[in-house]
């Protein structure tokens, strides 16, 4: 049977994968009923705090919508007893065209086998021009 860290090590791959399908209930089977979610940017000194299941499910289902090509790059995932960090590349499509590329990492709590906290950073990239469609205008 493998130990604590190697489990919460394999659950951040699946929430990764999940993220990268676009999938839903992928994600919060990853994470607890009370999860809180503070995201990179918001109105607060934490971001934009979501609580629970239903607030968290649906932020990510509106940035598949609003970036239906986003996806993020895991490059690293370390933990360290009931808390983990992993790095990644975020990288999408924002509406106007124009594309977004950046670094950033997630900050985890763990309660048992699932995420109970996430607080992401990213770093404030502006967005690149629109991807050239190679036709003249």
């Amino acid at each position: 049977m493998a130990d604590l860290d190697t489990v919460r090590r394999n659950l951040l791959n699946s929430l990764f994968s999940a993220f990268n399908r676009h999938d839903g209930a992928g994600v919060m089977a990853c994470m607890t009923d009370d999860i809180v979610f503070d995201a990179a940017a918001g109105p607060d000194i934490c971001g934009r705090r979501l609580a629970g299941a239903a607030e968290v499910r649906g932020a990510f289902e509106a940035t598949w919508t609003s970036m239906p090509d986003v996806t993020w790059e895991c490059t690293r995932h370390a933990v360290f007893g009931d808390r983990a960090l992993s790095e990644w590349i975020f990288r999408a499509t924002a509406a106007n065209g124009q594309r977004i590329e950046v670094q950033g990492c997630d900050l985890f709590e763990f309660r048992g086998d699932r995420i109970c906290s996430k607080s992401a950073f990213r770093k404030d990239r502006p967005p690149q021009p629109a991807a050239s469609t190679g036709v003249p205008r």
